[in-house]
């Protein structure tokens, strides 16, 4: 007996639809081949499938035994089939991560260093932006996971978002601020400072216009539509202050960090999917690699600078 896999898919789809031309549309192909290895099918099982009467097909008491094994054969096969291409996929699959400026100099780095070092063939792709910018491209399809921010209003409904982390804003200048009181500062005091804003697209800009109407006050900008790398080089150049996350000025030694008093501006950061698209096996890894190096970053204190757990 030569049973072969395309014979039991053409004998299920007749099965489940019961006429042999819709049936052969179906699977993609003409009604006398598909007529043909039912034929086949049927002689090496030395029974008929099908009983042919007055137009209608009904099952055999044959055919009723096979539909059932017929199904599970095919669900195994195709089991083993998504096994197989999700374990070549981490040999020679694909990632793309989108993240936060601030996020992708500081925990992405880590986290795709032990993702490289598990999987060294994967091919691993970074985009950097806003939240905004990174929730758009996950909707079109262009990044697997991100790294964002989550608005206050809520994260869009095509998405899941995990939050993960809460990280806390700063005021960066170059000189000492007037207002501040044991190294911190009120957002009020920020009236009088002119300000280096982020473009459209960037949750800080939201962050920042939001903290600053909520005191009451709408502010000025001295410098209006910046990248991060470009509104830290403002503040540099002392051209207003900037109300950034901490672990970006970290490094910069020719900025001057200001705690913000409480309750001051704290942000969560969430790793983001498309919630009706089945993560790559890439993707999954990528996702569980994160969530480990948050947890032994905890663990070990060495989470960045205004970044806590959650």
């Amino acid at each position: 007996m030569e049973m072969q896999l395309h014979q039991l898919r053409y004998f299920v789809a007749v099965a489940e639809v019961r006429h042999f031309t819709q049936a052969a549309d179906l699977v993609g192909i003409t009604q006398p081949s598909l007529s043909k290895q039912i034929h086949a099918l049927e002689t090496d099982l030395g029974a008929p499938l099908f009983e042919r009467v007055r137009g209608n097909i009904t099952l055999t008491a044959a055919g009723e035994v096979l539909l059932p094994l017929a199904k599970r054969i095919l669900a195994d096969v195709e089991t083993a089939t998504r096994e197989v291409q999700e374990l070549v996929g981490l040999r020679r699959g694909r990632v793309r991560l989108g993240a936060t400026p601030s996020l992708a100099t500081s925990l992405a780095p880590p986290v795709l260093r032990r993702f490289r070092d598990a999987h060294p063939t994967v091919d691993l792709r970074v985009e950097e932006g806003g939240s905004q910018d990174l929730v758009r491209d996950l909707l079109r399809g262009d990044l697997d996971l991100a790294l964002i921010i989550e608005p206050s209003a809520g994260t869009d409904p095509g998405l899941r978002a995990d939050p993960i982390l809460r990280e806390s804003l700063v005021v960066a200048s170059v000189d000492p601020l007037p207002g501040a009181r044991d190294g911190e500062l009120r957002i009020t005091d920020l009236r009088e400072q002119p300000l280096v804003m982020f473009r459209e697209g960037y949750d800080l800009r939201d962050a920042t216009l939001q903290a600053c109407r909520e005191a009451g006050f709408e502010p000025t900008l001295s410098v209006d539509g910046g990248e991060m790398d470009a509104v830290l080089s403002f503040v540099e150049a002392g051209l207003g202050v900037a109300l950034v996350p901490g672990i970006v000025v970290a490094r910069r030694a020719g900025i001057r960090v200001t705690r913000l008093a409480p309750p001051g501006v704290r942000r969560t950061i969430a790793v983001a999917r498309r919630r009706d698209v089945v993560p790559t096996h890439a993707g999954r890894e990528l996702r569980r690699i994160l969530l480990e190096y948050v947890h032994d970053a905890t663990a070990t204190d060495q989470l960045p600078a205004g970044v806590e757990p959650l």
